[in-house]
């Protein structure tokens, strides 16, 4: 049997739909972001302007998250050397943790490799706490979330997107005394849309559930001191566990946990996916508590941010393109149809050197496709309003 056909065939399909994945090569800049070098096929290299890089706050080329990298890489060397409990836990993965503890103030945290493998451990890890946990999920939960649920292999059910009502029935439907998680997002990254976290709490504390939620996409960027939506409205200790990650707001890479230490600590104890990684580098760990620190300090980033953000908005909604109703800094582009989302980027990145990434399924529905604008407090006016004039000129002629 000839079993690369098989892996030819199914190529040939993702092809045909639309929905194979174009990766761009690209080479940052540091002290020139959102500019990129962009390595093209013929190996000529032209640079552009990134409007799709969850760096959503430029912090991965801040020269004090740099300078901080550099002091821990001639201290420390390049990597762990482990897992966190075979000789992988180094004095800068502690100081982050409570650093994120103080952030959040929340008794402990805990870091991961990733985001995703925060997600993976934390959630499969209450499975192994309550026999018999119900976990209810909503619909549109990052891939994460859903792996770390079926890897616990424990009951689970979903309700609709951010929608009281159904959750309510959902909650409903089992008895006060069986073991409930209700896992959710904050941001949720593709529409742009925010959960009532209030509310799910309310309905948590009601139906005597725990609650799990995932703040990837508004770490850094959205409180007082940037910790996210949860701080923003005031509801940081109402969470049975905060989910979040430095790969996108902090700018570098890794995710956490933090909650009560009993929490945390059973998953620390229970997480697959924890106990058998690698821990993060050091040089990582240290860049993380620099980005943090500065992030706490400046809020006048989250306030330029979300004017950059509300701009480009503004300016899409003058040329009459259909945007989703984001209510945060994501801009969803709706287009609906993955040949012309490809075209349409590939348009802008040839003519005028702008790089976004069209979005298909399985990251949205068919019919769903859009590109998906993320403008950073570096991105100026004057880049926004080109971008704009740019895309109507583009649109006009290929559509």
């Amino acid at each position: 049997m000839n079993y690369n056909n098989f892996f030819k065939e199914k190529i040939k399909t993702l092809k045909a739909d639309g929905n194979f994945r174009i990766f761009a090569d690209l080479k940052r800049k540091v002290g020139k972001f959102p500019k990129a070098d962009m390595y093209k096929d013929d190996g000529s290299i032209v640079e552009v302007i990134s409007w799709c890089a969850n760096d959503y706050m430029g912090m991965g080329q801040n020269s004090v998250v740099l300078q901080a990298m550099h002091k821990a890489l001639d201290e420390c060397g390049g990597g762990a050397g482990g897992t966190r409990n075979i000789s992988g836990t180094n004095h800068y993965h502690i100081e982050l943790e409570k650093l994120v503890a103080t952030w959040y103030k929340r008794e402990s945290a805990l870091t991961f490799t990733s985001g995703y493998t925060a997600n993976l451990a934390a959630l499969s890890s209450f499975a192994k706490v309550f026999q018999d946990i119900v976990i209810i999920s909503d619909e549109k939960n990052h891939n994460s979330m859903i792996e770390g649920i079926k890897a616990g292999r424990s009951e689970k059910t979903i309700f609709k997107h951010n929608n009281m009502e159904d959750l309510e029935r959902v909650l409903k439907s089992y008895p006060l005394d069986k073991p409930k998680l209700i896992a959710f997002e904050s941001v949720y990254s593709m529409d742009g849309d925010i959960a009532p976290i209030k509310e799910i709490c309310d309905l948590a504390d009601k139906y005597q559930a725990m609650t799990y939620i995932d703040e990837v996409h508004a770490v850094g960027m959205y409180g007082e001191t940037g910790s996210g939506i949860c701080e923003r409205d005031n509801v940081r200790d109402r969470l049975t566990i905060i989910q979040g990650t430095f790969a996108k707001g902090v700018g570098l890479v890794g995710g956490f946990i933090a909650g009560d230490s009993e929490v945390v600590e059973c998953v620390r104890s229970f997480g697959n996916a924890f106990i058998f990684s690698t821990s993060m580098p050091p040089i990582i760990a240290s860049g993380c508590i620099a980005s943090v620190t500065y992030l706490m300090d400046h809020k006048e980033l989250r306030t330029a941010h979300q004017k950059q953000a509300q701009k480009l908005k503004d300016e899409f909604k003058k040329i009459g393109v259909e945007l989703l109703p984001s209510v945060s800094h994501i801009v969803p582009v709706m287009i609906r149809d993955p040949f012309l989302a490809r075209k349409l980027a590939d348009e802008l990145m040839a003519r005028n050197g702008h790089y976004v990434q069209p979005i298909n399924y399985p990251t949205v529905a068919k019919g769903e496709e859009r590109l998906r604008f993320a403008p950073t407090p570096l991105h100026t006016d004057e880049m926004i309003e080109k971008l704009v004039h740019d895309y109507k000129l583009i649109w006009d002629d290929i559509c």
